[in-house]
């Protein structure tokens, strides 16, 4: 018999739709890539500070909640008793490495980016003037857009950049115009403008890197180089900067942060935050005192952003690392919750990136996961003086756009004599450390077709 046209056509469709819904149902993946299941997430933009869960997918957080199945992600890893938080941001660095330039931040000075943050949870920094308008694009080459770390900019306001005094010392070149203009080519990446080293009576940097940093609209950093009486803190901080921009190296005591009698904060301190102006760490080699820091934070002076000035004089010296910095101020009164915020949302805001420094659903997935290490720790300062702490933070595990880029005690590996995880041929989803293909570079080569 003979069976209708029609009726063929309708079978061949519906069995094309079973055949299409089988292979679906056989490929189909679960809703997340990674899941930190259990860990304290702190999150001072979302104002998080409980146990949840954090889901990624396709390298943004896809979710964060009390309870999230395991079933739900191709990979688990159990953060019990650790802290999540965001990514954190060191916005202030000297990374412009690799030029060969001596004693130079634009060459011998700086450190390459990637050996010195994901170990420490850090996955944003922020170059601190070590390039200027002339030399920028060269440090984006070089840097910039081969680091796995996210690496942003602040543009010297000296056009040649950080080079020395024969350089930083040139009036002739800051030039807020071409600064800004500069800035202007690569927003998002360009978040600052950056004076520093200056040595002379004159306010023409400042007023340079303001001009620039209003033509931009992105903020101004001041490492305020020589104190001089025609240039006073208090100038700078009430009339001079702006609302919105950052002084970094708050407790150096090299330029009158502090009130000789109370020992707190100095007028100019009190009167330049009242205005709007961010305080920043900014440790460096010879830029952080106990002797300020201590009763400047009994004070309730704290910083408003935590950083480095991580450069080749300060990577083995008193700050070592952001969370070294981090946890020096832990030991003189500040909360946890305080310093990670001084880490993440806070720095995220400065720099005008608030996509950055959070775990908000569909922001990127940089995410550290940290340690309270209990015991005995000395911190200290340019002085070579020392503060005794009794806890210490450690990243225990680094992700960066939804993947895991460090892993200090393999949290997301399984025993090697354990079966293999049967989701392990999707772990480039979640980890840069998946598995390699097998080394055939000595395998005889096949005959190409003619």
């Amino acid at each position: 018999m003979k069976l209708p046209q029609k009726y063929i056509a309708q079978c061949s469709t519906v069995l094309s739709l079973l055949i299409a819904s089988s292979a679906f149902a056989q490929t189909a993946l679960p809703a997340y890539d990674l899941l930190l299941q259990q860990g304290h997430v702190i999150d001072a933009k979302n104002h998080i500070d409980s146990v949840m869960d954090v889901a990624i997918k396709d390298g943004k957080i896809a979710k964060v909640a009390q309870h999230i199945p395991s079933s739900d992600a191709l990979k688990t890893i159990d953060a019990k008793g650790l802290y999540v938080t965001p990514g954190l941001i060191d916005i202030h660095v000297h990374v412009y490495a690799g030029t060969g330039e001596r004693n130079s931040y634009a060459g011998d000075n700086s450190v390459p980016p990637d050996g010195f943050t994901f170990r420490v949870g850090v996955t944003t920094v922020v170059d601190a003037g070590c390039s200027g308008w002339k030399n920028f694009e060269d440090f984006k080459r070089r840097i910039i857009d081969r680091s796995k770390t996210r690496v942003l900019a602040m543009l010297n306001i000296v056009g040649s950049g950080m080079r020395g005094d024969k350089y930083e010392q040139n009036m002739a070149d800051m030039d807020g115009d071409a600064t800004a203009q500069m800035a202007l080519k690569y927003p998002g990446t360009v978040v600052g403008i950056k004076t520093a080293h200056f040595g002379g009576p004159e306010w023409t940097p400042v007023e340079q890197a303001v001009i620039a940093g209003t033509k931009a609209n992105i903020p101004v950093m001041v490492d305020f180089g020589t104190d001089r009486p025609t240039r006073p803190l208090y100038d700078l901080l009430t009339v001079k900067l702006r609302p919105g921009d950052i002084y970094t190296h708050m407790y150096s005591g090299l330029r009158h942060e502090q009130d000789p009698t109370t020992l707190g904060p100095s007028k100019a301190f009190i009167e330049g935050r009242k205005r709007g102006i961010y305080f920043d760490a900014g440790t460096g080699g010879g830029s952080f005192k106990w002797s300020l820091a201590v009763p400047m934070v009994k004070a309730g002076f704290i910083p408003d952003s935590i950083s480095t000035d991580l450069h080749i004089g300060s990577m083995n010296g008193a700050t070592k690392d952001e969370l070294n910095v981090a946890s020096k101020m832990m030991a003189i009164g500040l909360s946890l919750q305080e310093v990670v915020a001084e880490m993440t949302s806070h720095p995220a805001h400065e720099i005008k990136r608030d996509d950055l420094g959070n775990l908000s659903e569909g922001s990127v997935a940089d995410i550290a996961v940290l340690s309270v290490e209990k015991g005995h720790y000395g911190f200290t300062d340019m002085q070579n003086t020392r503060v005794d702490g009794t806890q210490k933070l450690v990243a225990e595990l680094t992700i960066k756009d939804g993947k895991i880029v460090y892993d200090l005690n393999g949290m997301e590996a399984k025993l090697w004599n354990e079966p293999l995880d049967p989701n392990a041929k999707y772990a480039s989803r979640w980890t840069t450390f998946a598995p390699r293909a097998p080394d055939t570079h000595n395998a005889p080569a096949k005959e190409m077709p003619h």
